[in-house]
């Protein structure tokens, strides 16, 4: 046997400077370990010298208990930590035990070692289980009590390491804690080596432990039951990335059928642009002020310069000037309706009205692509950080605010409609599934849904009906579709509502939203344990003809290794039968446990049977 014990640290007062030779053999033969070993220990090369790129380890062996090998690795240089770690928690991990070794006069360095590495060595000592000596060497004039005014006594006091702070580290590094007033036979082998021998009978006593037992020797027909292998792992599902803010965008760009807004400049009565009421009231509460006020021609006047005056957060609406039509016939021959009409009086806004609405169908949250944006329209900086303030103003964000990190994760783009999920607010069409009324926006539908701009967009009734009803969809089910297309996100509170969602995703092919479906009934199976999945009342049988149905094609290949893996639960029930003649094929070769380990295990057994009848009944 061996034992590997791993030194660091300087028991000389100075320690090894950067410039000087790290160990040296007079060094080694005036140190802690070497006058314990006595003229026993050999100095030898480093084993581990070749994968060191600082090889400051100096590795000598000796021998004690008669037989017993002890190999010491020392390294008086605290620098290697820094340098190169690796290296270092390799030796570390060979380590039998380990000790720590400092000069009690050297109060700079037990400073490095207590503030620096003691704290890197600390987690890898505790999860190691490694026994830890930590040796102060030297003697101190001062060693206890308050401090003398003698100048010895005092210069003493501020150099050397008191006893508490030693006793401490030993306490953070859950090591024994020894002081040596020299390096004499006397201190070495009395107390340290005392320590020290205590520790390595522990570890030759663990080592035997762990070593076969020889006297009994190996059964060479001895039974091993068969390797059961673990199943393998189920097939991702894969979900498309959200496209809520390039469908909002859409919405802007080419969505100027739905617009019930149009904005004019203030001095030359030019069209600027369009927009939707819904978005614009959903996102900023300067716009859902302005546009649910009263509804009359012209806004009171004295209102607008009161607030102008006052120069608070809402002194944006000096800018504005609000008139209604109703009515008003559209160019494009869509359903009439009510059309505001918006006056924009500031010029900076008047030249970056098309930045600012990008911002605000994209969600509001992108700050620093909005003021780039600005100061490349504007080509002045102090005009761009001005029309900024405004604009923060007209979303409700206070003057001096900034986004963070958390901030900017609780408002992401498919929050900027949550407001408006299944409500009136300028709701222009209302869905009709199983005696529910749900309110809806056109504009969104047609930016988030392809099947609903050809149901809206189109010469069919839907596009000229206020009321359109929805005919083979549960009114629950088909609230969670809408919940999706205004929040980009789903959680059905089961599987067969997962399921039911998936349909109707299918049905309005919103690709996003079937996978997302997919995923939640994944975990809501995942989640069953064992003896719930063979009692349950869902039948993923049934589940893998939907899947099929309705072109869910990673569910189907989940399910199906899902149930090759749970072959023991599912195989006896009775809908197993209905599976076709390839998806048995495939559940049979995807099995778990499988053919072969059974074949193993029922022979495994009977030989056990067989063993246990052909002893003798006496012994």
């Amino acid at each position: 046997m061996s034992i590997h014990i791993v030194a660091l640290g300087c028991e000389c007062p100075g320690g090894v400077g950067p410039g000087e030779e790290i160990l040296g053999q007079g060094q080694l033969q005036g140190g802690l370990l070497w006058s314990y070993l006595g003229h026993g220990a050999l100095v030898g090369p480093c084993e581990l010298e070749s994968s060191l790129h600082n090889p400051a380890f100096m590795e000598y062996t000796s021998r004690v208990f008669g037989d017993v090998t002890v190999v010491v690795r020392d390294c008086p240089s605290w620098e290697l930590l820094d340098s190169d770690w690796s290296s270092v928690r390799k030796v570390l991990e060979q380590a039998d035990i380990l000790v720590i070794k400092y000069s009690v006069t050297d109060k700079l360095a037990f400073q490095q070692i207590r503030n620096g590495y003691a704290l890197r060595l600390r987690p890898l000592l505790r999860h190691w289980g490694v026994p830890v000596i930590l040796v102060a060497v030297g003697a101190r004039l001062n060693d206890e009590g308050p401090p003398c005014t003698c100048p010895l006594c005092a210069s003493d006091w501020s150099s050397c390491v008191p006893h508490s702070e030693g006793l401490q580290l030993s306490r953070d590094l859950g090591a024994t804690y020894l002081e040596l007033p020299s390096l004499n036979h006397v201190f070495v082998g009395r107390y340290f080596g005392s320590v020290l021998e205590y520790f390595m009978i522990q570890c030759l006593k663990h080592k035997a432990k762990e070593k076969p037992e020889k006297r009994r020797g190996n059964k060479v027909n001895a039974l091993h039951p068969p390797h059961l292998e673990q199943p393998a792992r189920l097939p991702p599902i894969r979900v498309e990335e959200s496209s809520f803010s390039q469908d909002m965008q859409w919405l802007l760009e080419r969505g100027v059928q739905f617009a019930d807004v149009a904005f004019y400049a203030g001095d030359s009565g030019k069209e600027l642009g369009w927009a939707h009421a819904a978005v614009l009231c959903a996102v900023s509460p300067y716009f859902r002020q302005l546009l649910l006020g009263p509804k009359t021609r012209e806004r009171p006047q004295s209102r607008c310069v009161c607030r102008e005056r006052d120069g608070g957060p809402h002194s944006l609406l000096s800018t504005w000037d609000c008139s209604i039509i109703d009515d008003m016939p559209r160019s494009d021959g869509h359903m009439t309706g009510r059309l505001t009409r918006l006056v924009v009086k500031d010029p900076l806004l008047c030249m970056c009205l098309w930045e600012t609405l990008m911002f605000i169908y994209r969600g509001a949250w992108e700050w620093e692509h909005l003021q780039e944006a600005l100061e490349e329209k504007l080509k002045n900086s102090p005009a761009a950080a001005q029309l900024l303030e405004r604009i923060r103003t007209l979303i409700g964000r206070d003057k001096g605010s900034r986004e963070t990190p958390s901030a900017r994760a609780t408002q992401l783009c498919p929050q900027t409609l949550v407001n408006l999920f299944n409500s009136p607010l300028y709701s222009d069409v209302i869905f009709m599934v199983q005696g529910s009324v749900l309110p809806a926006h056109r504009a969104v539908l047609v930016a988030r849904c392809d099947v609903m701009a050809a149901m809206f967009s189109g010469k069919y009734a839907e596009a000229r009906s206020r009321v359109v009803p929805i005919h083979g969809v549960s009114s629950d089910t088909f609230l969670s579709f809408l919940e999706y297309l205004y929040t980009d996100s789903c959680c059905p509170a089961s599987v067969l509502q997962a399921m039911a969602v998936l349909v109707c995703a299918e049905m309005y092919q919103v690709k996003r939203l079937q996978h997302l479906c997919e995923v939640c009934v994944c975990a809501y199976l995942q989640s069953m344990p064992s003896r719930e999945l063979a009692s349950t009342g869902i039948s993923l049988v049934r589940l893998l003809r939907r899947a099929k149905c309705h072109n869910a094609e990673q569910l189907y290949i989940w399910l199906l290794h899902f149930i090759a893996n749970n072959y023991l639960i599912f195989s006896h029930k009775p809908d197993f039968l209905e599976l076709s003649d390839e998806e048995r094929e495939q559940v049979e070769r995807l099995r778990w446990p499988s053919r072969g380990y059974l074949q193993e295990l029922s022979e495994y057994q009977q030989q056990r049977r067989k063993l246990r009848k052909s002893r003798c009944i006496v012994m």
